[in-house]
């Protein structure tokens, strides 16, 4: 449930990044597919060559994909891949698809990668904070209760074979949310490609993949959301070629006890939510997954850690803190070099 509200207010600007996409006169046909997948929504533009005709099924396909996929990695279904490996109280392996697999070893990468801070074995803690499904704790939790669900966080509990996954401990609980979206719209795209379309948008639940170009021949435009509660506001309107853009944000889903913010955004080395003043974090990357698992990581992390990170990496991030008197942007070298502000 946490990673859904922390894509609440992305997922309105994708709204607005369709508008953007839409509001010009466009000399090629656009078609526009829209459904739900994920409990959440989803929303497929593509371009149509001269003559061209919409391609037939294309959006029963992209629902049987999507389908699919959430029948292997959803935590909401209870008879899913992930649900049952979570449900299993064993430590030997556990067959999964090799989708599964896939989605689970990238998680494990993006794990290492951040020193922990992205770590799908979070939930618990999550839930312990009150950002689950549970109802908010009545007090705020204490070192021993964090420390006892401690004792069955962490990924270097989750491990995989060839055919499967393993659980060092029996009551590990694996919720892929941080990256499956960005699988989904990996997987939409890779269908679009197969029927060799050219010029489309996919986005999943604010996690958007873009490529060529609108029906009128210019760049997709999208919007990233300006860090505020009190309004709907853009703080820039950038193009990123043919690109996955994902951002994670941290200034809308939280409480206050005795005067204290706590965030949703749960740093798994800690135990605690996340008390440092980046705001926002959009992640520009070929892959959706991986702009996905970076935007939510980097939140976590802050940031001097999170430059640090994507400047060694090499990565496309663009973050914005709070401050005394507002707001401090800061875009690394590679997303410059990527991204092109329209605004």
């Amino acid at each position: 449930m946490i990673r859904f509200f922390a894509r609440i207010a992305l997922a309105v600007i994708a709204m607005s990044i369709l508008f953007i996409a839409s509001c010009s006169e466009k000399p090629l046909t656009v078609v526009h597919l829209q459904g739900q997948t994920m409990g959440t929504t989803y929303n497929i533009k593509y371009v149509l060559g001269e003559g061209e005709t919409a391609v037939e099924g294309l959006q029963e396909e992209i629902d049987a994909k999507l389908v699919n996929i959430n029948k292997m990695m959803s935590t909401y279904d209870t008879t899913s891949e992930l649900s049952r490996f979570n449900q299993y109280r064993y430590s030997d392996n556990f067959a999964v698809s090799p989708e599964t697999l896939t989605v689970v070893n990238e998680a494990l990468r993006l794990a290492r990668l951040s020193d922990g801070v992205l770590d799908v074995t979070v939930g618990p803690l999550v839930n312990l904070w009150g950002f689950g499904p549970n109802k908010r704790p009545e007090k705020v939790p204490t070192q021993a209760d964090i420390e006892a669900v401690r004792d069955y966080v962490g990924y270097e509990k989750l491990s995989t074979t060839p055919t499967g996954l393993m659980k060092a401990n029996p009551m590990l609980y694996v919720d892929l949310s941080t990256i499956a979206k960005g699988y989904g719209v990996d997987e939409v795209a890779a269908i679009l490609d197969s029927h060799d379309l050219q010029n489309y948008l996919v986005e999943i639940g604010g996690e958007m993949r873009v490529k060529g170009e609108r029906g009128d021949g210019s760049e997709w435009l999208i919007a990233i959301e300006k860090p505020v509660t009190t309004e709907r506001a853009v703080q820039k309107v950038v193009s990123i070629g043919t690109n996955a853009i994902a951002t994670s944000g941290d200034y809308r889903n939280y409480y206050e006890e005795d005067g204290k913010r706590y965030s949703h955004l749960i740093d798994p080395n800690t135990g605690s939510p996340i008390t440092h003043d980046l705001v926002s974090v959009t992640v520009v990357n070929p892959s959706s997954m991986i702009a996905d698992g970076l935007a939510t990581a980097f939140n976590v992390m802050g940031w001097e850690r999170a430059i640090d990170l994507a400047e060694q990496e090499q990565l496309a991030v663009f973050l914005i803190r709070r401050t005394a008197d507002g707001f401090e942007e800061y875009a690394t070298p590679e997303f410059d070099k990527l991204v092109e502000v329209n605004n």
